[in-house]
């Protein structure tokens, strides 16, 4: 046995580094089906599916029913209001690259909606994990902690997302890719890359930021790092551009319905059973949701105290010697994502999925070489990943914690 162990690791480790990462992406993601099988066999009827649904039906429930109604009929040119003229939930809240692909396929390849769209999910999810690979190996220049770093990537508590029907696993592909042509310096192909992320999940506001902030890094160190002004120019320009398509989709939405807050309006109907109704103020939904979560009737701003401490070890954990070790390139984006999701996320079940982006901090949980930690950190995500299905996917009637 331990002879027969011996030599399926000489056989692995002998593999070119793709089929490695492929491997190890292919055996999370049976472990991650293993999990969904487990609690579809036990999840009772729901808005989506009947009891006991099938994998590809149990994968398409949630938000993926919204992007199979924008994949199906596009997006409502009136916006739907409540009984007290408040826009309601409708489509417009979800980008259409991925419903419009997932639908493109669905007609050359004549398969269904719940196939097509979770294989697309799975194969940008391999995708990601390549890129991902070489991303990690460019910062850390170590190929062990390089793949173990991939191998967190694909057991992530949220990784389960890589063959569920949302949109997240092709906007991380486009993500590592766009991250990894940043720490190149081969600015020049953002531009088609970000036009495409910036219209698969809400990110060119978040991109524009992280740009602008290596703008800055790059003219403060130019000396040891030459800037030129052909690149201070290029990337300068490139990060306007990814704020403007950060506004291109709300611009859209404003101008087929005639409102031109129909986005915004729109994101804040899914947090209107939390606080109601209310209009979006930059840097208040984190103070608005503690104070509503943490709701302290001795009048002391409990919430408020709370989100105060965590954006002080959100900032702190970003100087730790292993974030360190990532390169300014990822520490900025890690940075502009969360100020990103500070000035406009409300906190709820959501913020787990919502957290993905930040993914290249497991470059940072990685770096520990000890087995026993290694192997512990694994089961640890995995036991994670559990929790997220059971809490966030599963449904139990009147559901509150969607993913």
């Amino acid at each position: 046995m331990i002879t027969r162990r011996r030599a399926a690791l000489v056989r692995y480790r002998v593999l070119p580094w793709w089929a490695r990462v492929a491997l190890i992406y292919l055996a999370a993601r049976v472990v991650s089906t293993v999990i969904i099988l487990a609690i579809a066999a036990g999840q009772g009827a729901n808005p989506w599916t009947g009891a006991h649904p099938s994998y590809v039906d149990f994968a398409t429930i949630w938000d993926g029913h919204w992007y199979f109604i924008v994949a199906m009929t596009g997006y409502p040119e009136q916006l739907p209001l409540t009984v007290d003229g408040h826009v309601g939930e409708n489509a417009w809240a979800f980008m259409p690259v991925y419903p419009f692909l997932v639908r493109g396929l669905m007609i050359v390849t004549t398969l269904s909606w719940p196939v097509v769209s979770v294989a697309v999910s799975v194969v940008a999810g391999l995708g990601a994990a390549l890129v991902f690979f070489k991303l990690m190996l460019r910062v850390l220049s170590d190929s062990q902690t390089a793949m173990f770093s991939v191998v967190l990537f694909c057991v992530a508590p949220v990784s389960a997302l890589f063959q569920l029907s949302y949109a997240e696993s092709l906007y991380t592909f486009l993500l590592v890719i766009g991250l990894y042509l940043v720490v190149q310096r081969r600015y020049g192909w953002l531009i088609p890359l970000i036009a495409v992320m910036a219209l698969t999940r809400p990110s060119g506001l978040a991109f524009a930021l992280f740009l602008g902030l290596h703008v800055i890094v790059r003219f403060v160190t130019r000396r040891s790092d030459p800037f030129p002004w052909s690149e201070r120019v290029s990337v300068s320009l490139i990060a306007v551009f990814s704020a403007l398509m950060g506004l291109l989709w709300p611009a859209i939405a404003g101008v087929v319905t005639g409102d031109l807050t129909a986005y915004t309006d729109t994101e804040l109907a899914w947090r209107s059973v939390y606080i109601g109704y209310q209009h979006l103020v930059p840097f208040a939904p984190w103070f608005q949701g503690a104070n509503w979560w943490l709701n302290s009737q001795s009048g002391f701003p409990t919430g408020g105290v709370v989100v105060l401490l965590l954006v002080a070890a959100f900032g702190l954990s970003l100087f730790l010697r292993p974030v360190r070790r990532l390169g300014s390139e990822l520490r900025l984006w890690v940075l502009s994502y969360g100020l990103y999701l500070l000035a406009v996320f409300f906190p709820q079940s959501s913020t787990f999925r919502l957290l993905m982006p930040m993914f290249p901090l497991l470059g940072a949980v990685a770096q520990p070489k000890s087995v026993a930690y290694r192997v512990s950190i694994v089961l640890v995500f995995i036991a994670a990943q559990t929790g997220w299905l059971l809490l966030c996917w599963g449904v139990d009637g009147a559901d509150w914690t969607p993913p």
